[in-house]
């Protein structure tokens, strides 16, 4: 089997075209994860001022466990629902990112009979 110029030349830029179009999906799956990471950290410190709030306005250890149960119910909510959230913005960030890549690897991968 004899290699053509031509052939490694259409290699040679199939795979650059597939590293700038990597580059730019990890790019925006970054961009999005730090986006949601900061959404979440301006939620968490907006939910806690309004739980102090509420925290020094009662006026009974009664209405005070309950706002904290309360505080620690949502907060514990909203952890697990950004975590989950998060973590699909990473799996998708890694589909993404190598996605460009799966003809590259068709092609040079043998077929099955």
């Amino acid at each position: 089997m004899m290699v053509k110029v031509e052939d490694i030349q259409n290699y040679g830029k199939e795979h650059l075209e597939s590293v700038a179009a990597s580059a730019s999906n990890l790019q925006s799956g970054v961009q999005a994860i730090a986006t949601a990471y900061g959404d979440y950290a301006k939620k968490s410190f907006e939910d806690t001022k309004s739980y102090v709030e509420k925290l020094s306005g009662v006026k009974s250890l009664d209405k005070a466990l309950e706002a904290q149960t309360e505080f620690a119910r949502s907060s514990y909510e909203t952890f697990v629902a950004e975590s989950q959230k998060i973590a699909g913005l990473y799996t998708d960030l890694a589909k993404q990112t190598f996605k460009p890549y799966e003809g590259l690897v068709a092609k040079f991968t043998p077929a099955a009979h």
